[in-house]
């Protein structure tokens, strides 16, 4: 069945790391929906969340590589792979955005539709995806990405609809239209988007030789500068580590969303060794079934017809793609299979 076939998933790992990205994905805002006030405000210092997350996700990714190695090979590594180290500051502070946005965001949205309006990153994914790999996607792979994007946006049109029924007396113009957090889902699409490929293209080219736990201690030690640096322009640094501040971070399910985010972070690199950006994309579109019937049961957020159309178009151009999945090796496996072809 060719949404099992070897390309698609090389191996049992693959489909493993698969499932466990969309699986957590759906219980982070699931989480943090759970941990909104009454007034959709939060309790708690969500960048301090954000660092102290950053924090598990370095603590995690030292200790499996220690387990393999030892702690001299850990600090010979950082040396060794200095360069590696300063190039994982851009994605690191494209994820330092992405993950402070994801609280703002939804604060406004539900999951369903938040992670909904997160598809618009298909298109942007693929672009990018060719500019970087070279690998340039068919007109079936194309035609999967934007029937993927209709399907995303339908749900929006619709909000935008009722949003704008209750006052149709009075004449709307464009601005009107335009939700200041829509344009912060734009730009944490874009910062999506780039940080995974760019990502990527350190663990594939660039940092192919690097250990993948060491690649991760590499981006966690950046995004804790990143975080840091966000509390210090917003004049909270000190504040935040204040006993009071600490506590409202205590609560478990506040630690919930810090460990099933420092879950993520780790799930999210061996993705992108073993998968693509494109197929992670595409996880998160499937995550939107699951992220309905789930905050349905739990919020008793209603399931309208829009959101079953947009869920079933984007479940149809995940179908799509799965009959032409994007194959993108690491470096030296390309090399290799290239010099096999070559003698053969």
């Amino acid at each position: 069945m060719a949404l099992f076939s070897s390309d698609l998933f090389p191996s049992t790992l693959s489909f493993i790391v698969f499932i466990s990205y969309m699986g957590l994905f759906i219980n982070q805002g699931i989480l943090v929906t759970a941990s909104k006030s009454k007034d959709n405000s939060y309790s708690y210092n969500t960048v301090t969340v954000v660092l102290l997350t950053e924090v598990l996700k370095l603590v995690a990714a030292a200790a499996l590589f220690v387990k393999d190695h030892t702690v001299s090979n850990l600090f010979e590594d950082i040396v060794k792979h200095r360069k590696v180290l300063f190039l994982y500051f851009i994605p690191a502070a494209l994820y330092c955005l992405y993950n402070n946005l994801q609280f703002v965001n939804l604060s406004a949205y539900d999951p369903t539709t938040y992670y909904l309006l997160l598809q618009f990153r298909v298109v942007v994914t693929g672009v990018v995806f060719q500019l970087v790999f070279k690998k340039y996607l068919s007109h079936i792979q194309w035609a999967s990405l934007l029937l993927l994007t209709v399907g995303c946006i339908i749900k929006e049109v619709r909000h935008d609809v009722s949003s704008h029924a209750v006052d149709a007396q009075k004449p709307a113009g464009f601005f009107d239209y335009i939700d200041i957090h829509l344009l912060f889902i734009m730009l944490q699409v874009f910062s999506s988007c780039f940080a995974g490929v760019y990502n990527e293209f350190l663990l594939k080219d660039t940092g192919v030789d690097v250990h993948i736990m060491m690649a991760n201690v590499f981006m966690y030690l950046n995004s804790i500068v990143c975080n840091a640096f966000v509390l210090l322009f917003k004049g909270q640094f000190f504040q935040a580590f204040e006993f009071d501040s600490i506590a409202t971070i205590m609560q478990p399910g506040v630690l919930a969303i810090v460990i099933n985010n420092a879950a993520i972070g780790i799930v999210t690199s061996l993705f992108l060794r073993n998968l693509n950006s494109i197929l992670k994309t595409f996880a998160s579109a499937l995550e939107l079934m699951f992220t309905a019937v789930l905050c349905w049961m739990i919020f008793g957020i209603a399931v309208d017809m829009y959101t079953v159309a947009a869920i079933f178009i984007v479940s149809a151009a995940t179908y799509l793609y799965a009959q032409h999945p994007v194959i993108n090796k690491a470096k030296h496996e390309a090399e290799k299979e290239k010099t096999l072809t070559s003698v053969a």
